[in-house]
């Protein structure tokens, strides 16, 4: 199993990214939020965590391809693996949904916000219903990402690991806790960086004292 590959970018299109890792080229599927932190990294070195699969219907006597899918970070990729999971999901239709950010479809999935969910490409409702169903209750690291910018990197654990413990501070302090995810990501979506727990809550609770 090939879960990470390294190489040159060659080549981005709407859903494949073309990396060279002499002496082979490597097609990889990429959903639409992997392929616009992408877009600025053309003839640049770069990784992807990948997922096998393979492509056919074997039942119908069709071609069984193997294929690779790439991501920016582990914990898109984990996130995209539970959401195949989902019945009447499954592969294709998860890379064709996937055009937003991680953590606005996470917040929708944990917020059972199915209206956003159905704006997804190729979720309709009976869908969408499932995708809360099976995945609400397992939405909160995703729902605290760090956003990536576009041709960035996703977020790193060490600032994935920053926002959860601030949360949890706030929580502990006696805040709901889908207001204490909107303060974290405010502080974030504020563009500092951010080296330790306390310099996070301070910004959290200088923009409340701003707002």
């Amino acid at each position: 199993m090939i879960t990470k590959i390294s190489g040159k970018l060659q080549q981005l299109g709407e859903d494949i990214a073309i990396l060279e890792v002499p002496p082979f080229h490597y097609e990889v599927l990429i959903p639409d939020f992997t392929r616009r932190q992408l877009q600025l990294k053309l003839d640049h070195e770069i990784e992807l965590h990948t997922i096998d699969y393979i492509d056919g219907n074997v039942q119908k006597g069709g071609r069984m391809t193997p294929r690779l899918i790439g991501f920016n970070s582990l914990v898109e990729r984990e996130f995209f693996e539970m959401f195949c999971s989902v019945d009447g999901v499954g592969v294709k239709k998860a890379l064709r949904a996937m055009v937003r950010p991680v953590p606005d479809v996470a917040r929708a999935i944990e917020g059972q916000d199915v209206n956003t969910l159905k704006t997804l490409p190729g979720v309709g409702a009976a869908t969408a219903e499932r995708i809360v169903a099976k995945l609400r209750r397992k939405m909160a690291k995703f729902a605290l990402m760090i956003p990536a910018l576009e041709g960035e990197a996703a977020d790193t654990s060490a600032e994935r690991s920053l926002a959860e413990e601030v949360c949890q501070i706030l929580i502990s302090l006696g805040h709901p806790e889908a207001e204490a995810r909107d303060m974290v990501q405010g502080a974030i979506e504020s563009g500092k960086k951010f080296k330790d727990v306390e310099s996070l809550l301070q910004m959290v609770y200088d923009q409340k004292n701003e707002s």
